[in-house]
Parts: C-alpha cells; sequence; structure tokens
C-alpha cells in the first residue's frame, strides 16, 4: 500500500489536486466516494453486466410505487441486445440513435448524447423508455467515418440493486458525523424496494417473507433467499430485488471483523454487503491517478480536467467519462481483475465470498423474467 491509510492519501489529494476550493480535504472526500462508484461500475462491467446494468435509476418502494429511491446501479433482465453502424457525421444523440433501432414514436426519447463533441461518452445511456422497456445505448466501437452501437433492451424492474457509502472524517473526529444517518438511509433504501422483506421474530433471527399467487411464504431469511435464487417461480421473480451495498472504511465503519453499530445497521439490511478495503482504493488511485503507467495517463488527465480551477464539466464520473480514459479504464480492470476482485471483502453473507456475488448475479440474469 503506497499510503498509510486513506486520510492521509485524502490530504495528499488535497493538497495537489483541490488546493483552489474552499475546504480542499472535503473536495477531496466528496471525489473519494465518486471513485468508487467507478470503480463499482468497472467491476460490473468486467464481469460481462454492462448490457443489463442502468445507473441512477429511481426505484420504487415494494407496494408503494408513489415513493421512489435513486440508487447508484440497477441490473435489470434484457430482452433483446442489437448493433447497428452510426455515422460519425451525425450527432450521437438519442433521438437519432433511435431512429437508427426505428424506435416506436410512443417511447419517451431521452435528451442525451451517447459521445459529445468533446469526446465524452456516457455509460448506460438511456435512449428511450416505454411502460415496461428501457432503451440503452452503447457505443460498441468507435471507428473513423461510421462507429458500431448497441442497443440494450431492459425491463423496467431491476433484479439487483447497488449502492455505495462513504462518509468523510473531520479533523479530530473518530468518525463521519453523519455516518449512521447515511446508515440508516441505505438500510431503508435495501428493506423497502425488495418484495423478499425481512422480519425478526423474538429470538432474534431473520425471517423472510413474500407472496406467491397472493400467499405469504415465510421462512427462515437466508433459506428463502436460496430458493428464489435457485427456483423458478416468476411469480416470486415478478418484484425481486437483490439489495447489494458497498461500503468503504476511511475511519467510519471500522473494519470488516471489527464492526461498529452503523456497520451492523447495514449488514442487517443489505442481502450482500462488500468491504471496500483503504489497500484496494489506495492501490486505484495510485496507479490511475497518482503514479500512471503510460496507458492510464488518460485517466489521470480526465481526473485533473474535470477537478481544475475554471472546469467547464466533470468528464470523470460513472455516468460521464473522457472517451480515451474509457478505454484505459476498461483495459486496467481487465487486466487486473483478479486483483481488483481480493479489494473486496464480504461481510453479509458470512463465510460468503465475491465469486459467490458474480454467480448470484448470473443466475438472477438467467431467470425466467415475465417480459
Amino acid at each position: 500500500m503506497s499510503y498509510q491509510s486513506i486520510d492521509t492519501l485524502q490530504n495528499v489529494l488535497g493538497e495537489t489536486v483541490f488546493t483552489h476550493t474552499k475546504d480542499a480535504k472535503k473536495a477531496a472526500g466528496r471525489c473519494l466516494g465518486t471513485l468508487i462508484e467507478i470503480i463499482t461500475y468497472h467491476l460490473l462491467k468486467e464481469w460481462g453486466m454492462q448490457d443489463a446494468v442502468s445507473i441512477e435509476r429511481a426505484l420504487p418502494e415494494y407496494g408503494n410505487p408513489d415513493i421512489t429511491h435513486n440508487v447508484e446501479f440497477t441490473l435489470h433482465p434484457v430482452v433483446q441486445t442489437e448493433t447497428r453502424p452510426h455515422p460519425n457525421s451525425i450527432k450521437f444523440s438519442a433521438k437519432n440513435i433511435a431512429k437508427d433501432f426505428g424506435l416506436s414514436d410512443k417511447c419517451n426519447i431521452k435528451g442525451h448524447d451517447l459521445l459529445d463533441k468533446d469526446g465524452t461518452i456516457r455509460n448506460a445511456c438511456t435512449i428511450a423508455e416505454s411502460e415496461r422497456y428501457i432503451y440503452h445505448a452503447e457505443l460498441y466501437t468507435l471507428g473513423n467515418e461510421y462507429s458500431t452501437i448497441q442497443m440494450n433492451v431492459q425491463l423496467q424492474h431491476p433484479y439487483a440493486m447497488f449502492e455505495c457509502k462513504r462518509v468523510g472524517v473531520e479533523e479530530g473526529m473518530k468518525k463521519g458525523p453523519q455516518t449512521i444517518e447515511k446508515a440508516k438511509q441505505g438500510a431503508y433504501v435495501a428493506k423497502t424496494t425488495s418484495a423478499l422483506q425481512k422480519l425478526r421474530n423474538g429470538q432474534g433471527e431473520q425471517v423472510g417473507i413474500i407472496y406467491s399467487d397472493g400467499e405469504p411464504l415465510i421462512a427462515p431469511y437466508e433459506q428463502l433467499l436460496q430458493q428464489i435464487i435457485n427456483g423458478n417461480d416468476t411469480d416470486i421473480l415478478k418484484d425481486f430485488t437483490l439489495s447489494v451495498g458497498i461500503v468503504s472504511n476511511h475511519g467510519n465503519w471500522f473494519t470488516s471483523q471489527d464492526q461498529n453499530k452503523e456497520l451492523k445497521v447495514l449488514a442487517q439490511s443489505y442481502d450482500w454487503l462488500l468491504f471496500l478495503t483503504d489497500e484496494g482504493l489506495s492501490m486505484f488511485i495510485t496507479d490511475l491517478l497518482l503514479q500512471p503507467s503510460k496507458q492510464n495517463l488518460p485517466v489521470r488527465n480526465a481526473f485533473l480536467n474535470s477537478y481544475k480551477e475554471g472546469k467547464k464539466s466533470n468528464v470523470f464520473t460513472k455516468v460521464k467519462m473522457e472517451y480515451t480514459a474509457h478505454l484505459a479504464l476498461c483495459r486496467y480492470f481487465h487486466t487486473n481483475i483478479r486483483r481488483i476482485e481480493s479489494w473486496f471483502n464480504v461481510i453479509t453473507p458470512e463465510t460468503s465470498d465475491i465469486h459467490q456475488l458474480k454467480v448470484t448475479l448470473n443466475t438472477l440474469q438467467d431467470k425466467p423474467w415475465r417480459y
């Protein structure tokens, strides 16, 4: 590990990148949160799940759709994928791409650009929506005169959702003052957005309840969760969403072995809770932002351009990324995926590892979802 702690690394970023801001350390802390989201997105992408990813979707509460919660990432059943050429001379706008693929006028066409004039790509770019489907465009290849665009058609309801949680530590404090509030927010969303609901009996054991054909099924939570994942009851699957949380330490959540109150709140609320180690985040920042190799320089350049004084726009987020930086990130994750997976400790379920999460997501992706 290149730095003794994330707090030390946060100070380094504050002193080198964010000197022009009013509170350099706080600005660097917000940036660290963005980096965790970028790591999560590219992990899912390298796992082959990019066709299913949506970013910052409003996820409705189960049985109470009037209330929605924006989450970092959702994974949706993919109904269809199709690739078509697109001339580079024509703007990569949602309107033009919808025309390329012959999308119906009944769809709600968005105002996004898949690739803008400055060479910034939009990840999981929503082109259009209908009552049942989401239409996402992906820049499959970028050529000299023509490029290839892939259209991913997803079902509206996701089979999994991901949230990333990080709270900074103020000087002289042992943990961030909002840590417990962030934990409560994450716990509430995890518990209310899936048809599989958690209860606790008098002995403190977690019990699950889900409805099949209007009838409640009640069993120990983990047993019911595995029944849903490994079974093919389409009525149970219809409104089920696996909840995955990703937290980082930085003096707030302590460690996966030494959990504090906040981490316990999250661990009992998410189906899967991953712990991104300080060593992992430090390695990502060192390899790509502070001491990059020549092939990773586009990542550093996009990062610095996004946070310099007087910047025009941020081209280093989970949503928008400068295209050459996007390619460098994809290459970095592909080359180092085994090491990157080792950056994560699994807190919930106990005795599981990150490879089991990947298997679970693939299993859910292949379910007979109601189209």
